[in-house]
């Protein structure tokens, strides 16, 4: 009988998800990140490694390892993959400013709200760019960016990736405590950072930078006691049904209270916190005329808006 021969041909779904596997080593964090259910994640893994024609990965129950061909291979693999990843986002963003089409991510309600203002006023201004506006995954917040989805994107500060560029404050606002309309903190009339020791705060699951989140989500409080961890959530819609069921508290910007209002939750203004932060953010090298008048026009509208629900709302 003769010697299976593995086959070679290539396939991006499972390259992928072994690069993100190799990098997590923990298949339900690759799932996260990837989008994916763990059964899928297993069974790329698996196909690829048929492909290959021996194991990728050492499982046991409690651990995830890369074995010394799985090893060889991310390291031959991973910069051929990112430079395939990064040539394609290089076309599609050249072939969108070519046919004069400006794709605009945005993170929350407050940043969609000035993002369509700026795309109103580009209509009339400037006729011939057509500006399409996506909203971007809070369990993601610059995938869909570094893939050339979006030509830039409006969303929360801070941002420290070094493949990433990031323009001045636009908008800043107040934050809010969402808590379920019994519980005690509702009553209050603010909130402070040190009463989130008392409560566990609801986190995000997915491809989140730990600068991000520790911002965002903070895991102690200014004198330094825990903040308890609740549940995961992947969306603020998810995030609210589960602060009026009484599973958590959330952090939010203060327009959250304006544009999400609903039964069985109430939202507090907190004292004494940092205000949120929003601005442009683009890909490093992909600037162009069209992302620069959008900024133009952004730093406009942002000039002219007017504070939305409690708290406070105010051009950067």
């Amino acid at each position: 009988m003769s010697a299976r021969i593995p086959e070679t041909h290539v396939d991006q779904n499972e390259l992928g998800c072994f690069l993100v596997l190799a990098e997590e080593l923990h298949f339900g964090r690759t799932a996260t990140r990837l989008h994916l259910s763990r059964a899928r994640v297993s069974q790329l893994i698996q196909r690829l490694e048929r492909r290959v024609g021996a194991p990728l990965f050492t499982r046991t129950s409690r651990r995830v390892a890369l074995t010394g061909l799985g090893s060889r291979l991310r390291d031959d693999l991973e910069p051929h993959y990112r430079g395939i990843e990064d040539a394609l986002a290089r076309a599609v963003a050249s072939a969108r400013t070519t046919a004069g089409v400006l794709h605009v991510g945005f993170s929350t309600p407050l940043a969609g709200e000035m993002v369509m203002k700026a795309t109103e006023k580009l209509r009339t201004t400037c006729p011939g760019l057509a500006v399409e506006v996506c909203e971007v995954p809070l369990c993601d917040p610059y995938g869909m960016l570094r893939k050339g989805d979006f030509d830039l994107q409006l969303t929360d500060f801070p941002v420290r990736e070094d493949d990433l560029t990031r323009g001045p404050t636009l908008l800043t606002e107040d934050r809010v405590l969402a808590v379920a309309a019994g519980h005690p903190l509702a009553g209050r009339n603010t909130v402070t950072l040190e009463d989130l020791a008392g409560v566990p705060l609801l986190t995000i699951a997915g491809d989140i930078p730990e600068y991000w989140l520790e911002h965002q989500l903070p895991t102690r409080t200014p004198s330094g006691r825990p903040i308890e961890r609740g549940p995961s959530i992947t969306s603020l819609q998810e995030a609210l049904t589960l602060v009026a069921g009484g599973k958590g508290v959330v952090l939010a910007g203060a327009h959250t209270a304006f544009y999400h209002s609903r039964p069985g939750v109430s939202y507090v203004p907190v004292e004494g916190d940092k205000p949120l932060r929003y601005g442009l953010t683009w890909r490093s090298g992909g600037g162009n005329r069209t992302i620069e008048l959008f900024g133009a026009v952004a730093r406009e509208i942002a000039r002219g808006m007017a504070p939305a629900g409690p708290g406070r709302t105010t051009p950067g």
